[in-house]
């Protein structure tokens, strides 16, 4: 029986309807997110670590509000405040540490320019997101309309929108998963499902803001990923290596995690292979769910991880942000 409804869920989640379980369209707001703490393994309480990561804090977060959770990307700051955006174009702002100065929470759908007002409401599937501290501006990777948004600060207005016949070759339901800026200002997109006959994903190297009509045509690179896994998101270490999140369902540990390094080559040439090099593993009893969301943050000398999971509006599954603390010299590390 309890295989037969394993079944029964993984054909819910893997039902190709675009608009499954969305939240149809509302009004910006405020948002109440109550948080739950959690321990990082169901069985072991003592247990704070998986392979480079240790575990700093989880929390299983709810809300009333209706357009809360499906959380496929995630940005966060020193302070602790989470910006997350949903694979229905909703942005949630909220903090784990509420206190004098801190963002007041906030719940709004992104912005739309007036020549795609009559997309649906359930099209805009954002999947990714990536920010420039210095301008403030922010870009956004759109898996079914595929296609990248550049915002203006505060996510005020959309300033420029492109769609690559590169990534309009990737499957609707599976293109743009993972968007990653590099400090140097270049951008590197992965594709979920946009792969070749051997197993490797399709990436593409950008050399500028891929939401610009000027920016030249991507390199094509290969992003090799653990065997068996997809990758969900991606951010930058530095200027050459960047931390990927890869995902598994299985009938018999339902999802899986596996966070992995990759370093681009010195001066990269189309079709180079981005090996996956697997630095930690979320698996049962450890905390495991549809994880999509990674970031970034430092504290001190700190690089500090958080993985947010999508909970597709269901009922069975949890809206989980974890945190973790990158362990550094080790071996499998570079």
């Amino acid at each position: 029986m309890r295989r037969i409804l394993i079944v029964l869920l993984l054909a819910i989640l893997l039902l190709p309807a675009p608009h499954k379980n969305k939240p149809e369209l509302f009004g910006p707001g405020r948002l109440l997110v109550t948080a739950r703490a959690l321990p990082l393994s169901a069985t072991d309480p003592a247990i704070h670590s998986s392979g480079a990561l240790d575990y700093l804090g989880g929390w299983q977060l709810s809300s009333p509000h209706r357009g809360f959770g499906g959380i496929s990307s995630l940005l966060v700051d020193g302070r602790d405040e989470v910006l997350a955006l949903s694979d229905s174009g909703t942005l949630m702002g909220f903090t784990l540490h509420p206190g004098p100065g801190s963002r007041h929470p906030f719940i709004a759908p992104l912005p739309v320019r007036t020549q795609d007002q009559d997309q649906p409401w359930w099209a805009w599937d954002s999947e990714a997101i990536a920010h420039d501290p210095v301008t403030d501006r922010y870009w956004v990777g759109f898996e079914m309309l595929q296609r990248i948004c550049r915002y203006a600060p505060g996510f005020s207005r959309v300033e420029s929108c492109r769609t690559w016949p590169e990534i309009e070759a990737w499957p609707e339901t599976g293109s743009i998963e993972s968007m990653a800026r590099l400090p140097d200002g270049r951008f590197l997109v992965i594709a979920e499902m946009g792969m070749r006959g051997d197993g490797t994903h399709d990436t593409l190297l950008f050399s500028g803001d891929p939401a610009e009509s000027a920016t030249p045509s991507p390199i094509h690179l290969r992003y090799v990923p653990p065997k068996g896994y997809r990758p969900t998101d991606a951010v930058a270490l530095d200027g050459r290596r960047l931390l990927v999140l890869n995902r598994r369902v299985t009938l018999k540990d339902l999802f899986t995690a596996t966070l992995a390094v990759i370093e681009l080559p010195a001066s990269p040439r189309p079709d180079d292979r981005l090996w996956a090099r697997p630095i930690a593993r979320l698996a049962p009893p450890l905390l495991a769910d549809n994880f999509e969301g990674l970031a970034i943050t430092r504290e001190g000398s700190r690089i500090i991880l958080w993985i947010a999971s999508d909970d597709n509006h269901e009922f069975f599954q949890r809206t989980l942000l974890l945190k973790f603390a990158l362990k550094q010299g080790r071996p499998d590390i570079p």
